[in-house]
Formats: C-alpha cells, sequence, structure tokens
C-alpha cells in the first residue's frame, strides 16, 4: 500500500485531477470506496479550489474558471443542514454550475414516487444528485438506479464529505499528518465511521472513548483495522473513559451527542455521557500544541465555550473545508475541472 503525501502546492490542475480519473461517473457514499491515491487527489484539489475560488485569492471570480457550466446538482435534504446545502450550492455556483435544492416538501423519498422513480427523473434533469437521507439504505437504493452519480451527503451509517472537509483542516493545521493521533470522544455514530478509515488511509493513528453502548459499528472497526494494517498505524484503541483515548493525541473530536431524530432520548443521552465533555482540563491531557474538531452544530453540553473559541479550535475552518471538498468531489465526478 503506498503512502500519500500532499504535493498540492507543486502541481498544476492537470496533474491534480490524474489520480482522480477513475472517479468520474462513480457514486460517492463512504470514505473506504476511495483508493489513497484518490483520498490524496480530492485533498489536494480542494486546497487548489479553496486558493483559487476563496477570498484569499488574487484571482477576479469572474475570470476563475467556470468548468461546470451547463451542468447542475440535484440536491435532495430529507434532513436539514446548514453547512451541507450552503457548501454545495454555493461551490457549484463558483465552479459555474446550479444546485438545486430539494427539501422534504419538495420530494419526499419513497412516498409520493418510489426511490427508483425519482432517482430515474432526477437522473435525466441532473449531472449529480447529492442526497442527505435518514437510512443508509434510501442513498444506495438513489445510486442504484440514477444514471448519474450519487453524492452521500449524509445517512445514518456514512459521513464521507465531512471526513474530507476534517482531514483538510487538518493538513492546513499540522501539514504532513502521517503519524499524529486522532481521539475521537463521544457517539460512536456515521461521522465517526468515515472519519476513523479516512484517518487510517492517511497514516493517522486512531483513539475511541464511546460510553458503553454507544461503540461504532463493528464491520466499520473491522474495516479501520484493516486499513490501519495496510498503512502501517497503531490498531485502534476502544476504551469507555475519554481521558484515556485523549492520552497522546494530537486531535480531539466530538460530535453531538443526540442526532435529529433521537430528542425523545435527550436526558437519557446526556446522563449517559457523563464525563464525556470536551474542557481544558480533558484537552490539556493531549499532547501539545493539540486542536478540536466538530462538525457542527454543537450544543453546550458536548464542548465547552473556553474550548469551542480557543486558538486551538478548528471549527471554522473545518466548516469552510465543507465547500471546497464537495467541489472537487463533483468536480472528480463529472470530470470537469
Amino acid at each position: 500500500m503506498s503512502k500519500i503525501t500532499s504535493t498540492a502546492g507543486a502541481r498544476s490542475l492537470s496533474q491534480l485531477a490524474a489520480p482522480l480519473s477513475g472517479m468520474i461517473g462513480r457514486n460517492f457514499l463512504s470514505i473506504d470506496e476511495l483508493s489513497n491515491e484518490e483520498l490524496r487527489g480530492l485533498l489536494d484539489l480542494s486546497k487548489q479550489y479553496k486558493a483559487t475560488y476563496g477570498k484569499g485569492s488574487a484571482i477576479d471570480p469572474l475570470e476563475a474558471p467556470k468548468p461546470f457550466t451547463g451542468k447542475s446538482v440535484a440536491m435532495i435534504f430529507q434532513k436539514r443542514s446548514t453547512r451541507t446545502r450552503v457548501s454545495t450550492e454555493t461551490g457549484c455556483y463558483l465552479l459555474g454550475g446550479h444546485g438545486l435544492f430539494l427539501g422534504p416538501s419538495d420530494v419526499q423519498l419513497g412516498v409520493n414516487e418510489s426511490m427508483r422513480d425519482t432517482a430515474c427523473v432526477l437522473s435525466g434533469f441532473n449531472d449529480i444528485v447529492l442526497a442527505r437521507v435518514h437510512g443508509h439504505s434510501d442513498i444506495e437504493e438513489l445510486s442504484e438506479h440514477a444514471t448519474v452519480p450519487v453524492i452521500n451527503a449524509l445517512s445514518d451509517k456514512h459521513h464521507p464529505l465531512q471526513t474530507l472537509a476534517d482531514l483538510m483542516a487538518l493538513e492546513d493545521h499540522f501539514g504532513e499528518m502521517r503519524g499524529k493521533t486522532l481521539a475521537w470522544v463521544g457517539d460512536g455514530n456515521n461521522v465517526l465511521h468515515d472519519l476513523m478509515m479516512g484517518c487510517a488511509k492517511l497514516g493517522i493513528n486512531v483513539r475511541i472513548a464511546t460510553p458503553k453502548g454507544y461503540e461504532c459499528d463493528a464491520d466499520i472497526l473491522e474495516k479501520t483495522e484493516a486499513l490501519a494494517k495496510e498503512n502501517g498505524t497503531a490498531d485502534v484503541f476502544c476504551t469507555t473513559v475519554a481521558s484515556d483515548a485523549v492520552k497522546g493525541s494530537d486531535v480531539i473530536v466530538t460530535d453531538t451527542w443526540v442526532s435529529m431524530g433521537q430528542e425523545d432520548e435527550y436526558a437519557k443521552r446526556v446522563a449517559e455521557f457523563d464525563g464525556y465533555e470536551v474542557n481544558s482540563k480533558l484537552m490539556a491531557k493531549a499532547n501539545d500544541g493539540a486542536v478540536f474538531l466538530h462538525c457542527l452544530p454543537r450544543h453546550k453540553e458536548e464542548v465547552t465555550d473556553e474550548v469551542f473559541y480557543s486558538d486551538a479550535s478548528l471549527i471554522f475552518p473545518e466548516a469552510e473545508n465543507r465547500m471546497w471538498t464537495v467541489m472537487a468531489v463533483m468536480a472528480a465526478q463529472l470530470g470537469k475541472y
């Protein structure tokens, strides 16, 4: 298994796109579907897009390339989201295309029209279908019947776009990440699933603390352990004690303890996550210079303001990177850079 090191600053756009040729026309449902080279290519292309289209760019927005001219993306949202909608819609516009928002009142997947029929209809109108769904089976069914590439913008099993944004934020901050250690403190959910596999691919050690009964899925842990072995990282460390996971780590990550649809479980979950708040005391157990990530939105019990708004927090660059990375994914699927 080849090691993957960023060389984005030293390559042309055509060179950056070369490792991504195999993604043209492909779906993107989870991070483990990517080869190491494709993961590296997406991260490097994302950085190039930030340099070209970002607010710090010296390039006139009117003069920037518009490779998506004449292209459109259908954006299906069974679940609301600030970052996913704004990043996709704005990113598509920056590349010259059009993002079409379809909320629950516009498209009721599998209710007034079958999933298969929706996939076929949207494939006739649009060049990509991006969907943020409840069950992972929904995104799988969409991708089975769509004749254009499908992007999983979140399901109950996977959140690959978030992982790309997280890894980009970490590389922007640290540079080379191989050999660094990331600690997850919280629910063993969809965000963790892709992040742990993505970390293993980049040679990042993974340490996980979850309360009993909130562990990550066994099949994802098995895949991550295999990826860790292939890429020469340490065995995945799992515990129920937050401070044990954080010890010796360079990155501390958490997520909401109560996801959409789990509001009735709020009191129960908050009680069972006692001791998992990310605060200065917990951060102090990590390595010097450790940073904090959270995919947002956050709730007050998950992380203190002292950490959330500190210099160690990368949450807002992390959020911005959702745009650069989804732009890279769409470009790779269309072969338009």
